[in-house]
């Protein structure tokens, strides 16, 4: 499954994927993870072409946003819960897309 996060395009996103991908290779899964910058969004979106685009707690104001651009490419969206952004949370992250859109 491939996801796309969205964030300020700062430090902690990367942390974040690293940890996400750390996850789903301890528990067997299948999932590419990329992020982008706010800026960047639309264009990635349509490139990456992800399953999933989830926005980071700091972006959520322009979550709405996010989600016209993803719409266009029939893509869902989800907001990260601010207790899950961190290194110790990619596994509620993991276990919330799974249910939703693991197939």
């Amino acid at each position: 499954m491939k996801v796309l996060m969205v964030c300020s395009g700062g430090f902690s996103s990367t942390i974040i994927v690293n940890a996400i991908k750390k996850e789903a290779d301890k528990q067997g899964l299948d999932i590419e993870i990329t992020a982008c910058g706010t800026p960047d969004f639309a264009e990635v979106i349509e490139q990456f072409n992800p399953k999933v685009a989830i926005v980071a707690p700091q972006v959520k104001h322009r979550f709405a946003h996010f989600k016209e651009e993803a719409d266009k490419h029939n893509i869902p969206v989800e907001q990260i819960p601010l207790n899950a952004y961190t290194p110790l949370g990619a596994p509620k992250i993991i276990n919330e897309l799974i249910k939703k859109y693991m197939d």
